[in-house]
This record gives C-alpha cells, sequence and structure tokens, in this order.
C-alpha cells in the first residue's frame, strides 16, 4: 500500500499538472490500477469498521467549451467534461454541425490558455479570488463570572477582505480539522488555496530542504476537500499578513467587550451573525462593499464534496482494574467491561466514543476540556468603580457578574442614585472578603428581590450569606461582621 504522501502526489499529479492515469503509472512505476485508485479518489475518511469490498462505479465526466471548461475547474476532475462528451452535447442540444476533431482541437487550446492565465496571475504576486489565508488567535471569554482563554480560527480572503470565524476550545488537530470544515460550510465552498503556519496539528516538522513533513489526518483532509496548502517560512507571518491583520481586529472589534460564554453553539452563532455585518462596509480599497467583492469571489471557490470529512482520530486504551480508562489526562469509568480489556476510541473535537473489539459502541464522554480560567480580581474593580459609581452602566466588568448582582449595583430601583450605588458596591466589596459570588447572588435573590431594600437589608444579607455558608449550625444571638466571619 502506497503512503500517504503519496497518494497526495498522485492526486496533485491528477489534479494540479493534468497528467493521465497512464503518465502517472509510467512516472511512479505502480500499475494502472493503483493509479487510478488514488488520482480519482474522492472520499479520504478513515475506514473504520469491518471491510466492505465495492465494485467501482464509472461515473460520467462532464466539461463545457469557455464557460463550462471555466466551471468544470470548481469540481472534481472526474466529474468534469471530457472532449468528446462536448462534442456530444454540442451536438444534440446545440445542432454543432462540425467534426469531432474541431471541438478536441479547441478544448486543447482552451485549457493551454486558462493554464498560462493561472500561472501569469501567480506570477505578478497578487490574490486571485478563492484563495484565503488561515491562523489562530486567543480571546478571554467569561464563564460563570471567571475568565476563560478560548481560540478563534480566522480565515480571510485577500482579495475580498472578507473573514469568516469559527471558535475552539484548543489549537489540537480534531479542533483545528473540525475548525476548518465549518468554515469550509459557511463559506459555502472550499478555498482552493490556502496559506498556514507551521503549526503542529498539520505540521510534523520542516525539513532541511524546507518541505514540510505533515500529519496523516491533514494530508486525508487536504485530499478530500482537494485544496493546496502552502506554509509560511519559520518565523515568518508577514508571509501571511492579511489573516494576522484580520486576527486582530477580530479580537478588537469583535470580542470587545469581553463576550458572555453560554455554550459553544451559541457563542458560534454570535460570531456568524458579526461577520455577516461586519461584510456590509466599504472595501478600504476598492470603492465597494466587502459583501459585493464576495459575492464575485464565491464562483471561484471549489464545490464542497458531496460527503462531509468527519473528523476523527483512532487510538485504543486499556480498561484498569477499576475499570477505567485514561485519556486526556482524566478517567472514564466503563460500566460492565473486564479489567484488562482493549477498546477502541474514535477521537472526535468534543467527544470520545468507546467501542469493543467487535465494533460495539460501548459509551460515549465529552472530551475534558477545562479551559484555562482566571480569577477576576472583583474587589478592585468594585473599590475601583466606587470612586465613580456613574460609570458602572458602562463597565464591562459588571455585565459579567450573575444578573441578579448586576440588576442590585445598577440600583435601578432606587433611580440609579450614584450614592445608593457607592453604598451597594461598598456592600458588595465587603462581601466577597468572605463568600464568593455564587453565594452573594443566592442570598440576594432571598433578601433583595423577596423584600426589597430596608434599613436592616445589610444585616438580613450577613444572616443569609452565614446561613448558606453553614446550612447546618444554630444562627448565634449576636451575628459576626462580615469581616470576623471565617474566610471562604
Amino acid at each position: 500500500m502506497l503512503t500517504l504522501p503519496q497518494q497526495q502526489y498522485i492526486r496533485l499529479m491528477r489534479e494540479v499538472e493534468g497528467c493521465t492515469i497512464s503518465e502517472i503509472a509510467r512516472n511512479r512505476n505502480i500499475s494502472w490500477r493503483t493509479a487510478k485508485k488514488y488520482a480519482d479518489k474522492n472520499d479520504w475518511n478513515i475506514d473504520f469498521g469491518p471491510r466492505i469490498r465495492q465494485k467501482p462505479v464509472m461515473e460520467p465526466f462532464q466539461e463545457v467549451v469557455d464557460t463550462w471548461l471555466a466551471e468544470d475547474r470548481q469540481l472534481p476532475r472526474k466529474q468534469r467534461h471530457t472532449a468528446a462528451r462536448i462534442y456530444q452535447r454540442l451536438k444534440n442540444e446545440y445542432g454543432f454541425t462540425g467534426s469531432d476533431r474541431t471541438v478536441r482541437a479547441y478544448v486543447q487550446k482552451r485549457r493551454e490558455q486558462m493554464a498560462v492565465e493561472d500561472a501569469q496571475a501567480y506570477h505578478r504576486l497578487e490574490h486571485p479570488g478563492g484563495e484565503a489565508q488561515v491562523d489562530f488567535c486567543t480571546v478571554q471569554v467569561s464563564k460563570d463570572a471567571k475568565l476563560m482563554e478560548y481560540k478563534l480560527l480566522v480565515a480571510s480572503f485577500p482579495y475580498s477582505n472578507a473573514a469568516f470565524v469559527y471558535p475552539v476550545p484548543r489549537e489540537n488537530q480534531e479542533c483545528f480539522l473540525e475548525g476548518l470544515k465549518r468554515l469550509f460550510e459557511k463559506m459555502g465552498g472550499v478555498p482552493t488555496r490556502i496559506w498556514f503556519d507551521n503549526l503542529s496539528a498539520a505540521v510534523v516538522s520542516v525539513e532541511k530542504d524546507g518541505q514540510r513533513k505533515c500529519t496523516d489526518a491533514f494530508l486525508r483532509f487536504c485530499a478530500h476537500y482537494r485544496f493546496d496548502a502552502v506554509f509560511c517560512n519559520p518565523n515568518k507571518g508577514n508571509e501571511k499578513g492579511h489573516v494576522e491583520n484580520k486576527c486582530g481586529y477580530s479580537r478588537r472589534n469583535w470580542c470587545v467587550p469581553i463576550p458572555v460564554f453560554t455554550d459553544q453553539e451559541t457563542f458560534a452563532r454570535e460570531l456568524t451573525e458579526i461577520e455577516q455585518a461586519d461584510r456590509q462596509r466599504p472595501h478600504y480599497a476598492k470603492g465597494v462593499t466587502i459583501e459585493e467583492l464576495w459575492h464575485q469571489e464565491t464562483p471561484k471557490l471549489l464545490a464542497l464534496p458531496d460527503k462531509p470529512y468527519e473528523v476523527l482520530r483512532l487510538d485504543s486504551a486499556k480498561v484498569n482494574g477499576y475499570g477505567e480508562i485514561r485519556f486526556d489526562n482524566a478517567s472514564f469509568f466503563l460500566p460492565g467491561v473486564q479489567p484488562d480489556a482493549d477498546v477502541l476510541l474514535k477521537v472526535f473535537w468534543n467527544r470520545i466514543e468507546v467501542y469493543d473489539s467487535d465494533y460495539q459502541k460501548l459509551a460515549q464522554f465529552p472530551r475534558p476540556y477545562t479551559g484555562k480560567t482566571m480569577d477576576i480580581p472583583w474587589r478592585e474593580v468594585l473599590q475601583s468603580l466606587q470612586k465613580k459609581p456613574r460609570s458602572v452602566n458602562h463597565s464591562q466588568f459588571v455585565r459579567l457578574l450573575p444578573l441578579v448582582i448586576q440588576q442590585f449595583v445598577l440600583a435601578r430601583d432606587a433611580g440609579g442614585a450614584p450614592n445608593e450605588i457607592k453604598l451597594r458596591l461598598g456592600w458588595l466589596s465587603e462581601w466577597l472578603t468572605c463568600y464568593r459570588l455564587d453565594e452573594i447572588a443566592q442570598a440576594l435573590e432571598k433578601e433583595w428581590l423577596a423584600d426589597g431594600h430596608t434599613g436592616a437589608f445589610c444585616d438580613r444579607m450577613i444572616h443569609r450569606l452565614y446561613t448558606i455558608r453553614n446550612p447546618q449550625k444554630t444562627l448565634p444571638e449576636v451575628l459576626p461582621t462580615a469581616r470576623e466571619l471565617p474566610a471562604a
């Protein structure tokens, strides 16, 4: 069996260089049948399960004169027209009376001219439509009143200045390929050429001659979607400067103030709405909107394959004496599975599926992504707001507080008076010396929302917080102040 780089090279000889099957077979010293198998292979998904032998199916090739030839460049080669088929269609549909030889000569001439036009475009170092640059950037999001690090996979098109973004929790291989697939689906097609950094999710190593040794999964993905992957020189991010700038633009304009993260789907949908609105602005140099330029660029994208690529990694594990397997530095319990049993793993970007040796599914677990989180210094933030109480309406940190605390701090029940806001910020800062935000929110729901704000409100809050922290204890006759209570 040929290695994946050999298989991909055969596909490139067919797709890019336009070699025939016989030429490929002679050049690579392989059989015609083997050359045919990899040159016209469409489905590069990993085989999983018992092998099922399929009979080869011959599908028609489609091509058309001029317009047809241009459209054919967006389709897989085995779905393109041959000169013979063009002649048949011209004869049957348009009453063409010329000879087969005339059509063949014209088709050959037009193909050569189109190849020269493409070569000239790349020689001028311009960005023809349909080419993209891709990179990751890191943003902070708020989850449960804490900051969490998240990744944005950004694809930008230098020709139109359009950008597409998909959020993922990590920069690993599964997240990278799944993010690319989702970006292609949002674009409605596949860029013909994509520029990347030498990211570890795609590149194993950079050889001495500058060649990249890519991961098998990335090679399969490239072959399935038929795009040409180009890698920048090490430490030369300026070679894909458009997406570098777009990463900064998206971080500054789309993620400020800090987004509140509820779940993956909601965050992705919000970013899609933002990027669609952003395309309505004028291009910085061309005098028309980005959306208009994007409509010009869309026909140059490659067609999406009929069958989406299933992004996964196959792995294996052994069940330990506790009936658990270890993966991603976490333990997963498999009830009913014997210790020392070998199991198969299908690792997706967001889940792990476990199978026995007969390919029967045993269990499914979410991947143990925890995210890099850090606590917000809430007491310092609140003390700063106390000095300028009118600024609470504009503070991005107030947006990150639990809803009941937001309402309490904004003091709209008291007309938003600055003195009242200042007083409440002081109380909240004092409570935070001993209690967590979730405990304070729970106490406010009981005391402030239930009974309103009275003179004894602060004392009742201290009693309520003590009860939440110590549910089994009897309240003392004289409750200590917040500063006298044990720290959280």
